[in-house]
């Protein structure tokens, strides 16, 4: 453990940051190490591990405060059994304030509930990296993640095979001891987590090898996500029943993946619309033509007018992006960008010079207008 980094380092946060500080962290240091985006990359591979384990530490209160206490050692799986902690692995700080005030005010009442109650699992993230035709068309994509999963040996007892574990003879198995102490009151009665199970109310004399006792393991997950159309980037699927496994029975977290949309090299997305910038030539856009246009379904011809100018835009009607979740799609707006040639030789300047001269006034409405304009402000 002497080896890995501080969480809160690894994120870029300060040690008090908020839970939407840190995410907000690990949202942007997922995205900039995601293995799909630097594929064959291991520097990154092991730096997106290493971000994930980060997070599913800091953004557990629990797990956040032992490690706030006790560093790495706190939220190491063997953390509270042989002694590895002063206060046992459901140590919280609720008990250290009963031991002390306990039967006074808001801390004598405010007494945990029993350590074998089902318990949900924790949400886990995960992020999908997908193109922009993926979003429009929607697909299905195998999301892979790591999750504490109910370890297969021993089934979640945390008993080696063949063994069962005892129920604690300290605390009959609540988890929970009564204490008595004598203050300037009287003698006041406290509960706090029984020493001798740490809270867990069973002894577990011989722990299972595979999780060494915990009776969860991690493991690297993969499940099928099926996207829908019209999503976009940055939004989040929930997938029930994925997340980390629960505790004494209680049910699964949930699984929520980040949608990432690479950036199109022709398209961009302005809500369900679709824009894309098309280059034409003079003469096209003087005498009109027909045109190729791309689009999410494919290529279309279309009839671009005579006179078209710089920045003019034309609609192609329900070419754009599926309505998420609903009927219907958005456009497709296509921008006209007039392209001036380059480089040209003595003949073809020629050529213009005389289509120049050629032109009249009534050619070039916006000049003439321009012109006027100025009359008006500056006089002839």
């Amino acid at each position: 453990m002497a080896d890995k980094r501080d969480y809160y380092e690894v994120l870029g946060v300060q040690k008090g940051a908020s839970d939407d500080e840190i995410k907000r962290a690990y949202r942007k240091s997922a995205k900039q190490y995601h293995p799909d985006l630097h594929p064959g990359d291991k520097d990154c591979e092991e730096k997106f591990k290493e971000v994930n384990e980060a997070y599913e530490v800091l953004s557990d209160s629990e797990k956040r405060a032992r490690y706030d206490q006790f560093g790495h050692a706190g939220v190491d799986p063997n953390f509270g059994a042989g002694g590895g902690s002063p206060f046992g692995q459901d140590m919280d700080i609720g008990d250290i304030f009963n031991s002390f005030f306990g039967g006074f005010g808001g801390f004598g009442g405010n007494r945990r509930a029993n350590p074998n109650a089902p318990r949900r699992g924790n949400d886990v993230e995960a992020q999908v990296v997908i193109t922009f035709e993926e979003a429009a068309k929607g697909c299905k994509k195998t999301v892979t993640y790591n999750n504490v999963v109910t370890c297969d040996d021993c089934h979640g007892t945390g008993a080696q095979k063949g063994t069962q574990a005892k129920t604690c003879s300290a605390c009959s198995g609540t988890g929970r001891v009564t204490v008595s102490q004598r203050s300037p009151f009287g003698v006041v009665q406290t509960q706090r987590a029984c020493d001798k199970c740490s809270g867990k109310g069973k002894i577990i004399e011989t722990p299972c090898r595979s999780c060494n006792g915990n009776g969860r393991v991690r493991k690297q997950k993969g499940v099928d996500v099926t996207i829908p159309a019209g999503i976009a980037d940055d939004q989040i699927l929930n997938i029930s029943g994925h997340g980390n496994s629960g505790i004494n029975g209680g049910p699964a977290g949930d699984l929520r993946v980040y949608v990432k949309v690479r950036p199109h090299e022709i398209f961009e997305r302005r809500g369900d619309d679709v824009w894309c910038e098309m280059p034409i030539t003079v003469a096209q856009a003087m005498l009109g033509s027909e045109v190729i246009v791309p689009t999410l379904d494919g290529k279309v011809s279309y009839s671009i007018h005579e006179g078209t100018q710089p920045g003019d835009v034309f609609k192609l009607k329900g070419k754009g992006i599926p309505h998420l979740n609903g009927r219907g799609r958005g456009d497709q707006y296509v921008k006209m960008n007039i392209e001036i040639p380059r480089n040209l030789n003595s003949k073809q300047k020629k050529a213009v010079t005389e289509l120049d001269e050629a032109l009249g006034e009534k050619n070039y409405v916006k000049q003439k207008s321009f012109r006027e304009k100025l009359r008006k402000l500056f006089g002839d």
